[in-house]
């Protein structure tokens, strides 16, 4: 009884059956390189049908030379009694003539076919076995990875944010050190006044360096605003440039909702007084947005939607069926009676157009070029500026306008498109042929890189 104990612990702590017949061993065999066992058999049968394989268990390679005698695995096979060891592998079947692996069914089978079955079945496991490790260090690797990014990125926008803060306070400071030398020249041109006693002469002089000074600080501010407005524009262009995923278009909160026809009379815009411009148009002044719908995937909408900057990479618009195919965009109001105004700041591209169209334009319909589009279009590759209706050109012979108002009169039916500087200069106008609804509608040239357009109310001029 206790040898029979003794025996059962051996066979559960010892393996001594074949991985690829799973019998017992007969004449077990190791392979030198990787020490895996394997019947004399077996393995010479595997290593025949299959030119030059690798271990079964672990890949290695190895040749029939390599296969040496496993004298500890026979010596152990030898205390197993007869009874168990009938489990060996069956004589050949003198019927077929086909060696049996494993079981009777076997019969019939090409050689090495079972031995295949077995290979192919045990493979799984230890793949998977394989790969579970492989797949956990990979992730492992990622989280690491990415954790770095992320900590790069704060540090750099980290030092972004340090340096703009930086040059916001000297640029603060430049401008106060050169306010408080302009008041003490003021103040010492006042005190000279005051004193009554210089020369006529002396008082002209010091109040035209007054006069001089003022204008050497307008001049000297005026640069410096415009030195920040630059900055903001080309690190908005360069974060849409380089990061477009990161940093998608601005969408409204109600861009859920259908646009609105905007119908009101001209009267009633009329009886609002607007003295911040003096301008004929302020009365009609309209606060019209870009469209995400609309916009073609290339441009992204920043700024409330009020600004639109072609991008080298696709958007991440959600899909729409009227979105354009070809570089255009159009606002999401739109207008079928009375009258209204509004302005395009041109400056920053260097081929566009600035008009009107009908809701169903199509999504290949370039602008002025169908029955219900009207606009005017600079080319900067030709220095043209043209107006265009049913794909009809009219040259204009006009300076390319930095920004463009639009006047649509329905009373009239009458859109004017005008070049805005210190005054309105009247640059075309088209009568209108359609009652239906007019949306404003822009083409930026070509996906030209880093052009924009931008929507500007009068009244914030």
């Amino acid at each position: 009884m206790a040898a029979a104990i003794e025996l059962e612990r051996l066979l559960a702590a010892v393996e001594l059956r074949c991985s690829l017949c799973l019998q017992f061993f007969s004449e077990p065999v190791r392979i030198a390189g990787c020490s895996h066992s394997f019947c004399r058999r077996c393995i010479s049968r595997y290593r025949a049908g299959r030119p030059g394989p690798g271990c079964p268990l672990c890949r290695e390679g190895f040749e029939l030379r390599d296969l040496r005698p496993n004298r500890e695995l026979a010596a152990l096979l030898s205390l197993i009694p007869p009874e168990l060891s009938e489990e060996k592998l069956e004589p050949e079947d003198e019927l077929s003539g086909a060696v049996v692996f494993g079981d009777r069914s076997s019969a019939g089978r090409r050689p090495g076919e079972k031995e295949e079955e077995i290979w192919e079945s045990s493979k799984q496991p230890e793949i998977s076995a394989e790969t579970i490790p492989l797949l956990r260090r990979d992730l492992s690797k990622t989280k690491e990875y990415t954790s770095q990014i992320k900590s790069q990125i704060t540090r750099d926008f980290c030092c972004m944010k340090e340096y703009v803060e930086r040059q916001e306070r000297n640029t603060l400071m430049f401008i106060e050190q050169e306010q408080k030398a302009a008041q003490q020249k003021i103040e010492e041109t006042i005190h000279q006044l005051a004193d009554s006693k210089a020369q006529t002469s002396n008082l002209l002089y010091e109040g035209s360096l007054s006069i001089m000074n003022k204008i050497t600080l307008d001049e000297k501010l005026s640069v410096v605003k415009s030195a920040v407005e630059d900055l903001k524009r080309k690190l908005e262009m360069l974060l849409l440039e380089k990061y477009p995923q990161q940093f998608p278009p601005v969408q409204p909160p109600n861009s859920y909702q259908e646009t609105s026809v905007c119908s009101s009379p001209p009267e009633s815009a009329a009886e609002i007084p607007d003295p911040v411009i003096p301008s004929q148009f302020s009365q009609w002044a309209e606060d019209v947005t870009f469209d995400h719908t609309r916009a073609n995937e290339r441009l992204a909408l920043t700024a409330q939607n009020s600004r639109v900057v072609v991008s080298s990479h696709p958007t991440w618009y959600e899909p729409a069926p009227r979105r354009f195919c070809i570089s255009q965009v159009m606002c999401s109001q739109s207008f079928s009676t009375g009258c209204h105004y509004w302005e395009v700041i041109t400056k920053d591209s260097d081929g566009w157009a600035v008009g009107v169209a009908h809701e169903m334009i199509g999504k290949r319909d370039k602008l002025g070029r169908t029955e219900h589009s009207w606009c005017v279009e600079w080319l900067g590759s030709k220095k043209q500026l043209s107006a265009w209706h049913k794909d009809q050109e009219t040259l204009l012979h006009k300076d390319k306008p930095l920004r463009v108002g639009v006047f649509l009169e329905l009373q009239k039916q009458t859109v004017s498109f005008y070049s805005i500087t210190d005054r309105e200069m009247l640059l075309h106008t088209f009568e209108l042929s359609t009652s239906h609804p007019l949306y404003p509608a822009f083409w930026l040239y070509s996906l030209e890189r880093n052009g924009s357009l931008t929507l500007s109310h009068p009244n914030r001029r």
